[in-house]
């Protein structure tokens, strides 16, 4: 090649990835997932309560955080952080959510449904349901709940009703009891509709509940704090910033003492910065602001690679090789010391990740995104780069040198 068809290659290059830059911004900061101190929500720890006669074991709080997750799930948040905390204790973390203190009641309740005859003896419970779907009552405002047992539960509820034919049935939850129907005749099929004046969204909630399971134990808020999404925003802003004027320094710190190799490292960090972004994106990931810590941290080893080669290739050139080789040389002799020393990090980032919760694992997650793309792209895109404008100029000043 040519060097007037490297120049064109390179320069062509370079505004390929500042378009992309420039374009793929918008997208980039409209789906990334925020974390709880980004964007605001709730941060709830759960006290187990032995008080009702429920055993507190740790296969109880295994099981009572799975049915916290599918509740949690159901509010349509991303990525909520739910996890144990202590031997009876559970902590809850959502982001984004727009009724906190909905959430929090949808979250602790116990959702224990029992059906009671009038004398208070339990003839049925939740543990036998189905399903439960929440509909809006033909010609009326209000929602009713539609309920369906299963093999076992229909033939419990059939008994039920025909013993209690001309009698209320109470339909009881958490001890509250929500709807008192009178049984008119013999039920069979096992399906059933609770009634109670409930708005659609109550329905909805009370549905949920239902569907997800009844909790093994009952929970006490031990702390409830709400982050406001103006804390958030401000966190966000003041991250940004300082991330902002970071990135140009060492931009700026790359040309003036490397000069075009430091025009390559810039050019590569963009393209590092759009490649973990865009990886946490596809993945999920969400960003919080140890996350934010853990990607400047990842800038930095990104940076320490091509200083790690740049370095190496002016030894090359005093050493007297021509541009070219010295080029190939810094990259042969680096990469292995790049490799270790990423790997090393690397193995840190997975250690944390795999034990760690909530801030700690999205630090991790960052981090271990970072690194994978630093070694990937400075070994291979920042190579290439460089091997053009070896093709371009000879003049060893212009590499530091």
């Amino acid at each position: 090649m040519g060097k007037g068809a490297s120049l064109a290659t390179f320069v062509g290059t370079v505004i390929v990835v500042v378009l992309i830059g420039v374009f793929a911004w918008k997208p980039i900061s409209q789906n990334l997932n925020l974390g709880l101190d980004l964007q605001g929500g709730l941060h709830v720890v759960l006290q187990a309560d032995e008080s009702s006669g429920a055993e507190v074991t740790d296969d109880t709080i295994t099981k009572s955080i799975g049915i916290i997750r599918e509740r949690v799930d159901r509010l349509g948040v991303s990525e909520p952080t739910i996890y144990a905390q202590g031997a009876d204790r559970i902590v809850v973390e959502i982001a984004g959510v727009d009724d906190p203190e909905e959430a929090v009641n949808i979250i602790r309740n116990t959702a224990q449904l029992e059906f009671w005859d009038e004398e208070g003896n339990v003839l049925l419970t939740g543990e036998h349901l189905k399903d439960a779907q929440a509909a809006m009552r033909s010609g009326a405002n209000d929602a009713i709940i539609n309920l369906e047992f299963d093999e076992e539960g229909a033939l419990l509820f059939e008994q039920a009703t025909q013993d209690n034919v001309g009698k209320a049935l109470l339909i009881v939850l958490d001890d509250e009891i929500i709807s008192a129907p009178i049984v008119n005749e013999v039920i069979e099929g096992g399906q059933c509709i609770i009634e109670g004046s409930f708005s659609a969204e109550e329905a909805n909630n009370l549905a949920m509940l239902l569907r997800s399971g009844a909790l093994p134990v009952s929970f006490q808020i031990l702390e409830k704090r709400t982050v406001g999404p103006t804390l958030g925003a401000d966190s966000l802003e003041k991250s940004l910033q300082a991330s902002a004027i970071g990135l140009l320094l060492i931009l700026a710190f790359m040309i003036f003492y490397y000069r075009l190799p430091g025009i390559v490292a810039d050019i590569s960090l963009i393209l590092y910065s759009l490649v973990v972004l865009g990886c946490m994106i596809l993945l999920g990931s969400v960003l919080t602001l140890p996350g934010i810590a853990g990607f400047a941290l990842s800038v930095g080893m990104a940076v320490d690679a091509n200083v790690i080669i740049y370095e190496r290739l002016k030894e090359e050139l005093r050493s007297g090789k021509s541009l070219r080789a010295s080029v190939e040389a810094s990259f042969k002799h680096a990469s292995w010391t790049i490799f270790d020393a990423n790997l090393t990090t690397l193995i840190t980032a997975i250690v944390l990740m795999y034990f760690g919760s909530g801030p700690i694992r999205g630090f991790a997650v960052t981090l271990s995104i970072g690194i994978v793309a630093s070694v990937l792209i400075a070994l291979t895109f920042t190579r290439f780069l460089l091997n053009l404008m070896a093709r371009v100029s000879s003049n060893t000043k212009l590499f530091g040198a």
